[in-house]
């Protein structure tokens, strides 16, 4: 267990893990906001801390991982306004369509997944101590915010200094706050707003700003104090320096020991991002390409590194999980436990103890399928097998892989090509070459069906 590092955001450094509680991890990771599909960024946030949850388990700690949903903030409301449902109706909606989307990426069940609207009364719990501590002030407009300069110390996480952002672009023009730099802990209810959005509270009627949501809830289930606080880059700041601000402003001491943030997905040298309009949401990725050759195109990349979304590179994984695949393809594994003193595992086991460097232990599981196709080994093969499925890979049939791979590699053009030739082979009756074509394709992984109209459609099995 001692031999981990991790890099650790605060310090600018990988350090050695130590947890809290000798043999448990207590991990806090900021999940989705659910009004809408889950995007290719927001899978590779939660395969970087599946990893991390995986490798920590296999390392033998008990880990308690939370991480939350968010299912109340403004663009939540705006959009079940617009579709004439509650928000309830809109969250549970998406909620479940990111639980679909997480479980094809392989990707495991938290320990706990709690919503920010069922813990409103400790967010409020929360800011009652900020107000008691002066870092909290009701203005004006009737919002609750957080008195950024009775902080020492804001900035630490990010770098960023008080003068630096007062200078820069994240200047708040809401004549309602104290100082531009301020943020909202609690928000006076707006008339135009839904009921089920407004709580009681001694500032009135409101609710909670989304970075209170967080260190309630991650306090609630952990405590004051716990090891791990991850997320995406792009929640270093403002979310996870507010949630210091506001967590260790009414404790006294620090939130977590370690600080992880995930690299942003990158397309043509942007972000992916909603903003920006090129992003790919998971379910239209998964109509083209098998949800393992997804896992293994992210985790063929460092989880701090940024990563080069494209169809190439999508194409590329697949061949290279196709030739592990192809590896196992025959070979029966001898049934034994995986044997971490073996050479290989402990290779892989340290590069997995370097900030869960996946890529070289991916670079690992090739030289075994290298090994294993020179010998046909049963030992080589429980390895390979065992090794992979710790980041929750090759945990297939090589043979039910292999047929989708095929069909997944099999563009359009090529079956629109197919199914014209099976019709002309039909029309000229020639129904030995019609169903050759028909079984060639569902063995490819593509399966048609025949309308009364005569035409026919097709889809990957």
């Amino acid at each position: 267990m001692s031999n981990l590092k991790i890099y650790n955001t605060l310090a600018r450094d990988k350090q050695t893990f130590k947890p809290m509680e000798a043999g448990k991890v207590r991990m806090y990771v900021c999940g989705m906001t659910i009004y809408d599909y889950c995007h290719i960024g927001h899978a590779r946030m939660m395969m970087a801390f599946d990893v991390v949850f995986r490798w920590l388990k296999a390392s033998g700690y008990d880990v308690t991982y939370v991480r939350n949903i968010t299912d109340i903030e403004d663009k939540i409301i705006k959009r079940a306004v617009e579709n004439g449902e509650t928000i309830r109706e809109l969250t549970t909606r998406f909620a479940k369509y990111m639980d679909e989307d997480t479980a094809a990426l392989g990707i495991l069940e938290p320990t706990l997944v709690p919503r920010a609207t069922e813990y409103v009364p400790q967010m409020l719990a929360l800011i009652e101590r900020l107000e008691e501590k002066g870092l909290a002030y009701k203005a004006e407009d009737g919002d609750v915010n957080y008195a950024v300069r009775n902080f020492p110390g804001y900035g630490r996480l990010s770098g960023k200094s008080l003068d630096d952002l007062r200078a820069g672009e994240r200047v708040d023009v809401n004549t309602g706050k104290r100082d531009p730099l301020d943020f909202v802990l609690w928000k006076a209810s707006k008339e135009s707003e839904p009921a089920e959005v407004k709580w009681d509270s001694k500032w009135g009627s409101g609710r909670p700003g989304w970075h209170i949501e967080c260190s309630a809830m991650s306090c609630s289930l952990l405590g004051e104090q716990f090891d791990i606080h991850g997320g995406g880059a792009d929640l270093q700041f403002p979310h996870h320096e507010n949630e210091i601000a506001q967590s260790e402003g009414a404790s006294g001491h620090a939130l977590a020991n370690y600080w992880l943030h995930n690299g942003f997905v990158r397309v043509d040298g942007e972000k992916m991002s909603k903003s920006l309009g090129n992003f790919f949401t998971i379910r239209d990725v998964l109509k083209s390409y098998d949800a393992e050759v997804v896992r293994f195109f992210m985790l063929r990349a460092h989880y701090r590194s940024p990563l080069n979304y494209s169809d190439v590179h999508l194409d590329d994984a697949r061949g290279a999980l196709t030739r592990l695949y192809t590896a196992l393809d025959g070979v029966q594994d001898d049934g034994q436990p995986l044997d971490w003193k073996e050479a290989h595992a402990q290779r892989f086991a340290e590069a997995m103890d370097d900030d869960f460097n996946t890529p070289i232990g991916v670079a690992v599981l090739f030289d075994l399928a290298t090994e294993l196709n020179k010998t046909k080994s049963p030992v080589v093969a429980r390895q390979l097998k065992g090794l992979a499925g710790v980041i929750g890979l090759l945990e297939r049939a090589p043979q039910e892989f292999l047929q989708a791979a095929v069909g997944e590699a099999m563009g359009e053009e090529a079956i629109a090509a197919a199914i014209e030739q099976r019709a002309a082979a039909k029309k000229a009756r020639d129904f030995a070459l019609s169903d050759k074509i028909r079984a060639d394709l569902l063995a490819a992984g593509i399966i048609l069906e025949d309308k009364p109209d005569g035409s026919t459609n097709w889809r990957r099995a």
